[in-house]
C-alpha cells in the first residue's frame, strides 16, 4: 500500500477532531490546494455553465473561520450573491450556540446530525464502549436543531439536514417537520416513504393549530 499520502496528512490519534473542515482551508500548508478547489468550483460554473453548483463549508469551529474562508473564496472570484450561494454544516455546538452570528457568512445551513449527536453527547460513534450513549433523538440534540433553525429562519436563512437518522427513524422526521426545517436528506430507498411521512406530518400540523393542540410540544424543545 502505498504511503505518500503521509507526506501530506498528518498522523491524528482522534482525526475526527483534527486537521479537518475549515481549519484547512487558510493554513498556510494547505490553502494553495484549497484554491485550486476553488478553481474547480468556478470551470463548473463559468465553462460548463452549471450555476446551480454551490459550496459548503464543513467543520467550521468559530465565526472568525467562516469570515476567513469567505473571505478567500471572495478573493479568487466566488462571492456570495443571489446567483452563488454558500452554505456551511452545523455540526459543532458552536455553530448552533453562535448561529445569530454564523448567519452573516452563509446563505444556510445542513446539519450534519452525526458529529453534531457526537459532540453535544461526548460520545465517539467508533467507539463501542460508549456507542451506545449515542443517540440523535436525545432531547440535547433536538433542543439545539431547533434552535438553530429557529434563529437562521429569523435572518432568512434555510436549514436542511443530512445523515442516517431521517432515513431511520420516522419519529425524528416529524421532530424535524415540526421544527419547520426546510429540506430533510435521506436514504435513496426511504424517498418515498419519507414524502408520504412528511405529507402526513404536516397535516397533523394544520390541524393542530386550527385545535390549539400541538403546544406542549414546542416547549419541549426550546431552550
Amino acid at each position: 500500500m502505498s504511503t505518500n499520502w503521509l507526506k501530506y496528512e498528518p498522523h491524528e490519534p482522534a482525526d475526527l477532531l483534527g486537521w479537518r473542515g475549515a481549519s484547512r482551508y487558510y493554513d498556510p500548508k494547505y490553502i494553495e490546494a484549497f484554491k485550486l478547489e476553488l478553481e474547480a468550483v468556478k470551470k463548473v460554473r463559468n465553462e460548463f455553465g452549471l450555476k446551480n453548483l454551490n459550496v459548503m463549508i464543513p467543520f467550521c469551529r468559530t465565526v472568525e473561520e467562516a469570515e476567513k474562508v469567505t473571505k478567500i473564496m471572495a478573493d479568487e472570484g466566488l462571492e456570495r450573491s443571489r446567483d452563488f450561494k454558500v452554505f456551511m454544516m452545523a455540526e459543532i455546538p458552536s455553530n448552533i450556540i453562535l448561529a445569530d452570528k454564523f448567519n452573516k457568512y452563509v446563505d444556510g445551513y445542513s446539519i450534519g446530525s452525526n458529529d453534531l449527536t457526537m459532540l453535544i453527547m461526548g460520545t465517539d460513534r467508533n467507539n463501542d464502549a460508549v456507542s451506545a450513549l449515542y443517540d440523535e433523538r436525545n432531547l440535547a440534540v433536538k433542543r439545539a436543531i431547533r434552535h438553530l433553525i429557529k434563529t437562521a429562519h429569523k435572518d432568512g436563512k434555510t436549514v436542511s439536514i443530512c445523515g442516517q437518522a431521517p432515513s431511520e427513524y420516522p419519529d425524528f422526521t416529524e421532530f424535524l417537520v415540526k421544527s419547520g426545517i426546510d429540506y430533510v436528506s435521506v436514504n435513496p430507498d426511504m424517498v418515498k416513504e419519507t414524502k408520504l411521512n412528511v405529507a402526513h406530518f404536516e397535516q397533523r400540523i394544520l390541524l393542530d393549530k386550527a385545535t390549539g393542540l400541538g403546544m406542549q410540544d414546542t416547549e419541549d424543545y426550546e431552550w
